[in-house]
């Protein structure tokens, strides 16, 4: 898992932990090399984010593992979204703040988008899965609660990359993938049995 400085790193370290799985928490861009797979956390603002990975030169490594050589990569909330185009939040002159760009699209507010509830979406919601998800939601029925906590949502340029979806007055993206390419807005680690049914599926995934 990529430790640079932004995430809930001790929830799901230990998630994976009670999977059976062997973590690794990655602080150095270059050792990112010995990953079989990634897990990109994230929390608070997109701009940060992507300041922390510019920071320590985690962009280029990232793609290296995942556009190059075709590693799985999993992003958790803000670190869904940094798999986007790019983002309106924290951008001026509207313009955007550029993402990794794995997955076309952008992150936009979700007040923006047509929510009218509280803002920002914060608990617990039904995700019904997409024909996208593939084995993403596997052996977890449709319409199960999962975790939320944002104010932003990502919007894919392509809705066959939207792997899953909440209603919070508007549909939102709950869930991309694209490839070996995945991503979930809601915390899987803070969403009991079934968010970590969704990380076994990540880890049991093949490219």
């Amino acid at each position: 898992m990529a430790d640079y400085g932004v995430g809930n790193l001790g929830s799901v370290m230990r998630s994976l932990e009670e999977l059976g799985a062997d973590p690794v928490l990655i602080s150095k861009a270059a050792d990112l090399e010995w990953a079989d797979r990634i897990i990109l956390p994230g929390v608070g603002a997109f701009a940060d984010c992507m300041e922390a990975l510019e920071a320590g030169g985690w962009p280029e490594a990232i793609s290296q593992m995942v556009q190059v050589e075709g590693r799985l990569i999993l992003g958790i909330c803000a670190g869904m979204q940094l798999l986007s185009s790019g983002s309106t939040e924290g951008a001026s002159d509207k313009k955007i703040v550029p993402g990794l760009g794995y997955i076309p699209g952008l992150v936009r507010n979700i007040g923006q988008l047509g929510v009218t509830n509280r803002i920002p979406h914060i608990g617990w919601n039904a995700v019904l899965a997409g024909s996208a998800s593939g084995t993403f939601f596997e052996g977890i029925p449709d319409g199960t609660d999962f975790y939320f906590v944002h104010s932003y949502s990502f919007v894919p340029d392509d809705p066959a990359h939207v792997a899953a979806t909440v209603h919070y007055g508007v549909s939102l993206t709950a869930a991309v993938r694209k490839d070996h390419v995945w991503g979930t807005q809601f915390h899987p680690e803070k969403s009991s049995r079934a968010g970590l049914r969704v990380l076994k599926n990540f880890i049991d995934a093949k490219v």
